[in-house]
Parts: structure tokens; sequence; C-alpha cells
């Protein structure tokens, strides 16, 4: 097995209005390519269960160095990045799209790493009855607290409460799971270096370096399988 490690200097973001991993279909989002100097030279790229493109090309509508998707659909899910000269890269985040044919019911929670010290606020949302109803939130797989308004605030955030978020409100089911990052530099400092691997197997020490990736930058989905079929 051969490993080909190159660290790369981010000198750029990217974000996503509003800010969430998960969206119903048929929202709208915006992503941007944020960088203090510049953001000229930038290209939002995204790599979804049918291809790895730029936006612009079948997808997405370049607006400067952001990217707008008017109506988002389920084949949107997948994970977006901007690059530079295809080498450079920025964070990158894994954005889910419930359809039609899923249960229409998200969790709302920060796509970026929140500071430890943070409050943070996790929304069960549906798409055709009311925010507010009664939710269960769930934390890798059990059950943290039930909430009378389908809200719930996690005060003073720490490392411990990293990991991946779910709910659900009886009677109409279950959210998609989002990670939530904590991080004890600022957002900037968090995405100061990356990792890329060339040449690689998809052996079982590959897949569980890019899963810790993946935890750093709020990134992708964590089952071993998800990497085979993406990197």
């Amino acid at each position: 097995m051969t490993f080909l490690f190159l660290f790369l200097t981010l000198t750029a973001r990217l974000t996503v209005s509003p800010s969430s991993s998960q969206f119903f279909e048929g929202d709208f989002v915006s992503l941007s390519c944020e960088e203090d100097d510049s953001s000229a030279g930038w290209t939002l790229r995204r790599n979804t269960s049918k291809q790895r493109t730029q936006c612009g090309d079948g997808w997405g509508k370049p607006a400067g160095s952001s990217c707008n998707i008017s109506m988002m659909v389920p084949h949107d899910s997948g994970v977006y990045w901007c690059e530079f000269n295809q080498s450079t890269i920025s964070n990158m985040v894994n954005l889910t799209v419930t359809g039609k044919l899923s249960v229409w019911m998200i969790l709302q929670s920060p796509v970026l790493p929140v500071m430890e010290g943070d409050d943070v606020t996790v929304l069960c949302e549906t798409k055709t009855t009311p925010s507010n109803l009664p939710a269960a939130f769930y934390k890798d797989g059990s059950l943290i607290r039930k909430q009378p308004t389908g809200h719930m605030t996690i005060q003073h955030v720490s490392r411990s409460d990293e990991g991946l978020y779910k709910c659900d409100i009886s009677g109409h089911g279950e959210s998609p799971s989002s990670w939530i990052t904590v991080t004890g530099d600022t957002l900037t400092s968090a995405v100061d270096s990356a990792v890329r691997t060339e040449d690689v197997t998809h052996g079982e020490i590959d897949i569980k370096e890019k899963q810790e990736e993946a935890k750093m930058y709020n990134c992708c989905p964590l089952s071993p399988s998800w990497f085979k079929m993406n990197f």
C-alpha cells in the first residue's frame, strides 16, 4: 500500500447560506469561497453519487466567488469544496437533500465547526407540518434529550459534544444524520492545513484516516463504504 501525502495551506473557506448541512428538495442554497485578500481564481467543486464536477457544469449558477443552486434536488447531495489551480483546497462540507420519496424531515445544524464554549442550537424541521412539534434528539445513536418545541440548545459546547446527530418526531419519521464538529481554535486555524492522499488503495487504515479528516472538516458520511466509493 502506497501513501503520498501533500500538505496544503488553506487560504479560503467554503461557507453555505443558509448555514445548514441538510436541505429539503426545492430549497435555495448559496455556496461561497471566502478569502481574506481575494476570492478570485477559486472554483467551487462537488463530488456526488453522479459525478465530480464544478459549478456551472450542469448544476448551479456561478456568481463571482459564489455558486447558487436555485432548487436543490436529491442528487445535489454530496461533498462540496473550493479549489485553486487543482491543488489547493478549502474545507469540505457534506450536504444532504431530502426529497419527496424520503421522509420530509431534516436536522438544521451548523455546517461549519463550532467553537468550544459557544451555544449551539439544532432544529428538527418537517416540510409539511409546523416546526415546533415535540422532537427527540440523538447523538451517536443514543437518545440525549426530548424537547417540546422541536429545537435543542447545547450550552457551552465542549469536545465531548462532537458527534453524529439526528432527530425524530413521533408519527413523522427521522431526519438524516449530521456531524457536528467542535474546535478549540478559530475557524481559520481549524482549516489551516489538510492532507490529501494520492495513489492509495482503500485498505482499512486508509479509510480510518479519511474518516478522521471528515470529522475535522465536517465533511462526509463516516461509513467505510462511502469513502471507498468517493475517494
